[in-house]
């Protein structure tokens, strides 16, 4: 079995691409939907591999982004300027 640090690693980078794309093709609405993905994936596979889909569903605060949606929202921001 693969560790779970590559596995998020391989989950992140293939999300970033897609991100990437989607921005490339100004699409920020599909953009951030992606990051959202990406989180709840990621969520999933951690709560999966150690064991603890008892805490599911965990969702993050509304005003906390993780890395790669802070990355869209500045984007977003920068765009509207």
């Amino acid at each position: 079995m693969s560790r779970l640090i590559d596995d998020l690693n391989t989950l992140h980078d293939g999300f970033v691409e897609a991100i990437n794309v989607a921005v490339a093709e100004d699409d920020l609405e599909r953009a951030d939907r992606l990051a959202a993905d990406y989180d709840q994936e990621a969520i999933m596979m951690i709560a999966v591999r150690e064991g603890r889909t008892d805490l599911l569903p965990i969702s993050r605060p509304q005003d906390e982004d993780s890395g790669v949606r802070a990355r869209i929202r500045r984007v977003v921001q920068r765009r509207a300027a």
